[in-house]
Parts: structure tokens; sequence; C-alpha cells
């Protein structure tokens, strides 16, 4: 049964998309569906193509596998307590009618645009589906320690130091771990044994640690944490009681000189509407280019987004391939930038990219970057800003080489938020996610690598529809940081258990539920891989 059959309407995703549609110049009606742009209708409802009864967002969470992964730090499905599946439904819509409308412009004959919130969540959780679907029997079905239905897997970040100060701490090398542990008198072995799961917790959703760091943090205060952290290059970030801001636009964008004729000439061919299959080079972003260069979740996610959409994405890899696609489990994954035997979670986020190998330290690398970029419309990266200059890929250098370019920026937010759990925390959004009774907790599900991944696939998709309308060159920026203040704009929708269509306990045995069809496709190999959200229609 589609959800829209059962009454209600997804309220959330609906604000969420208007909101961010009416900051980006675009004309929203109040009728159901949504009418915006002249003509287009945005349709909005809770399971689209798929034979689920949904009807509230806890009905979501709790049978596309959110409350599963949220829960696998409490050992058993527990609901998110921030309306995320539908924020990103709201985030998906007003991208896919962004995208609709810059196809207008260059004669499409696109009328409506659907998305549904069960296959949002989908989308946000595509790692962990592709992982599960591919585990062996010793990883209990989900591809992370613990397994489906364990409890060993529990327990976690943050730490709370002597003086009651909760706090993240974020290391991305070991050797930063092993001298920050070692500096607050825990032994090595201890340290040795923590590093793993600490190392893994974004792509597992888990992160039991050893009891001895907690009691380390507890025998220091902040202050002398936090000293001891910058020495070894770790960074704490200490966790708000409440957040300090909510919602607001989670992308910045700015005009930059004229470029001539709008569009430069984009081509108008492989423009036809598509269903929840669209690939690269078809679908309303046909004919468009996209440099991406990111590692992890956040740029990967969206640049997947822009390929679904259907440009052309050319990712930028160091000599050898990006470290992370040797991560297991491992997948045959078919084409693109997945090609072959890569990691399960890397192929999720990747697949269908072209990938170009390029050392950016050298001369020789710059210059390849340089040359793909004088054919691209978009520069995606998630480069850290004090590294950006010195590649010769800032915002001003590159518009000299390529004035029409649109010059997409992602990052964190600010000092010390480079990562997901840290702006958690900064933000208030841990506030808003602990248990009752309990000090501000992230959770293990990175929802703010997600969304900011879909929020700066739509800020692009925002800035190529402004370039077509104003002919002027384009700059957009969006951060972890922006993507969590709107969650924090939506607490609280899911604390109802949820479950009218069934509790998810385990996604490798969800990716083979037959209700589900509609949103996944698989490889070679029967990795599960989350098909485009939309449903554009003539």
């Amino acid at each position: 049964m589609r959800g829209a059959a059962l009454g209600t309407r997804p309220r959330v995703a609906r604000e969420v998309a208007a909101g961010l549609l009416r900051a980006s110049g675009v004309d929203v009606g109040e009728g159901e569906p949504l009418e915006v742009g002249g003509g287009l209708a945005c349709r909005i409802d809770w399971a689209g193509p798929l034979e689920l009864a949904l009807d509230s967002e806890a009905d979501v969470q709790a049978a596309c596998g959110v409350m599963h992964v949220h829960g696998r730090r409490y050992g058993r499905p527990t609901p998110l307590r921030v309306d995320f599946a539908s924020v990103a439904a709201g985030v998906l819509a007003a991208t896919g009618v962004l995208a609709a409308l810059r196809a207008r412009r260059l004669g499409a004959a696109y009328r409506e645009v659907g998305v549904s919130v069960a296959q949002a969540a989908l989308l946000g959780l595509s790692q962990y589906l592709a992982a599960a679907s591919v585990a062996d029997a010793s990883d209990g079905g989900c591809g992370e320690p613990g397994g489906a239905g364990r409890t060993d897997g529990t327990g976690g970040p943050p730490f709370v130091s002597a003086d009651g100060v909760w706090f993240e701490l974020e290391a991305l090398e070991a050797d930063g771990w092993l001298r920050f542990w070692s500096g607050l008198g825990v032994e090595r072995r201890v340290v040795g044994r923590g590093w793993l799961p600490f190392q893994t917790r974004y792509g597992t959703a888990v992160c039991p640690l050893p009891a001895e760091l907690f009691a380390a943090a507890r025998a220091f205060g902040y202050r002398r944490l936090a000293r001891v952290a910058a020495e070894c290059g770790v960074e704490l970030t200490e966790a708000a009681r409440r957040p300090a801001v909510l919602g607001g636009m989670p992308w910045r964008l700015r005009a930059g000189a004229a470029v001539g004729a709008p569009a430069a000439g984009l081509p108008t061919a492989g423009l036809a509407a598509g269903g929840s299959g669209l690939g690269s080079g078809g679908g309303p972003l046909g004919g468009v280019t996209v440099v991406e260069i990111a590692r992890r979740v956040q740029g990967p996610v969206a640049g997947r987004v822009l390929a679904l959409l259907g440009a052309t994405v050319v990712r930028i890899e160091p000599p050898g391939g990006d470290p992370l696609r040797g991560v297991p489990p491992m997948a045959q994954a078919g084409g693109g930038a997945a090609a072959g035997a890569v990691s399960a979670r890397f192929a999720a986020l990747n697949r269908g990219k072209g990938v170009l190998e390029a050392d950016l330290r050298s001369a020789e690398g710059r210059s390849a970057v340089r040359e793909l970029l004088g054919g691209a419309d978009v520069l995606l990266h998630s480069l850290a800003p004090a590294k950006v200059a010195g590649l010769g890929l800032d915002a001003e250098t590159v518009a000299a080489l390529h004035p029409g370019l649109v010059y997409a920026q992602a990052s964190g937010g600010g000092p010390g938020l480079s990562t997901d759990y840290p702006v958690q925390a900064h933000s208030g959004l841990a506030a808003l996610l602990a248990p009752d009774g309990l000090p501000p907790r992230p959770t293990l599900l990175t929802v703010c690598d997600v969304l900011g991944g879909l929020v700066c696939a739509a800020g692009t998709v925002a800035a190529l529809e402004a370039r077509e309308r104003t002919g002027r060159a384009q700059r957009v920026e969006s951060s972890l940081l922006s993507a969590a203040r709107l969650l924090c704009g939506a607490a609280g929708g899911a604390d109802a258990p949820g479950g009218g269509a069934g509790v998810c306990t385990d996604l490798g045995a969800l990716v083979r539920d037959p209700r589900l069809a509609a949103a996944l496709e698989f490889g070679p190999d029967g990795c599960a891989f989350v098909r485009a959200p939309w449903e554009f229609g003539l």
C-alpha cells in the first residue's frame, strides 16, 4: 500500500521542501501536491512506490531500518528523536524540483516531481544496507562487530571530565589516539584495543570502548584534557546542553561574474523523464559534468545524489585510489568509481562515478585537474579551507580558469568540526537525541554526514538553476553544522515506537523484502544499492 493512501501527509517534509524552495526564489503554492514554478507539481508521501503501510516518521524509521541502526549502540531498535527521514525527504524534494526547473529552461517537459519519506530513509542508510547485503555469516548479517540482535556492541562516546564536562573526541590517525590516551596514563594494550571500534564507528554505528578510557577521562579536568589533546593532534568538542540555533537555510549561495548566455550551451540530450532508476547521463541533470574532490561520506553523498539526477560525476582520487576502497566487507559492485572488488560502503556512495587519479601535491596532478575542470560545470569539494589555496582550488583561482563554473564547497562548519559526531555535540543535536535523563549522546548513525551531503547536493542544484536563470557564475557553501541545525529544528517526531509496517532488526533481511523492490537494485554478488528516490513525470 502506498503511504499516500493512508490519509496523512508528511508535514515536516513538505515544510522543509517549501522553505528551501522559497528561499531559493521559487514560487510555492499551498495546495496538495505543492504547486511550484508555474505548472510543476511536487508530491511528497510516506511510501511512494514501496508496498509498505506507513503513516508517520516513526513508521518509516521502524520499517526502513533507521531505528535499528541508531539503536545498535543501545542493543535494541531505538527511535531517533528527530525527523531525520522527513527532513531528508524535504531536502530531496527541493533538490528534485530545482533540477526539474533547470531542465525545463532547457526544453524538458517535466510536470511533476515525486519523493517519499521511506525512499529518503533508505538513501540515508545506503552504506549500511550495502554492507549488510554482502556480509558473511560471521558478521551476523549486519557487516559490523556485534551482529544482528546482539548487545556486545553497545556503549561508546561521549566522555565526561572530572569537572562534569561531556565531550566528543576525534582522532583521525592512530598515532594521535595512542599519544592522547597514553598521556592520560592508559596502558598501551588497552589503547590499542579501543582503536579499531573507534576508527570503524562511522561505518558500523557501534563503538564499544574499554572502560579504562572513560575512567581516564574522568580523572582530569576538561582544560587539562584539551591541552593534552592539542599536543597530540586530537580534537575535543564540548557537548552543548541544548541547541543554540534551530533550522535556517542550510546553504549560502553567492553570484559571481556574468558568463554570457545562460547554460553556456549545455546539451539537452538525455533530458527524458525517468523513474526510480535514473543513471548518469539521463534525467534532469543530463549534460552536467561534476568534478568531485571529497572523501569519507559528506562529499561523496552529494556527488552520488547529483549522479542519480543524471549528472556525469568524476572523482579525483590519489594515485592507487581512495584508501577507503579496501575497507571490508567487500563487494563486486559493477562499473564506475566502484568497479571491481571494492568496499561495499564505498560502492554505495560512489557507484556510477568516473575516476581520475591525480596527486594534488604535484604540479602534474594539479594540471590534470585544471584540464578536467575546463570542460566541467561544477567543482564539488570538501577540502579543508587551509589546504584549498595551496592546491590552486580556491574559488578565486578556479573562477579565473573557468568563469562559468559552479563552485560548491562542503565543510564541517568551523574549527574542530570536521566530522559528524563533534558536530552533533557542538550543535546541541546530541542533547536532543539523548534518551530521557541521560547527558548529550550523539547517534552513531551518521546523520550529519548524510544530511550534509544531501544539503550540499541541493545547494549545488540551486546554483545550477540560478546560473541558468541569471547567466552568472555561482558559489555555494554548505556544512555539517548547517545540516545539524536543520535537523535540530525537527525534533521529537519519532518518539512513538512506530512499526505499523513491522520493527526492522536485520538489514540483510530488509534488502530482500519484496515490498522494497522498487527502491533497490543489486550488484553482481547481491550487493544492495538504493535507487534514485525521485519519480519525474511528464
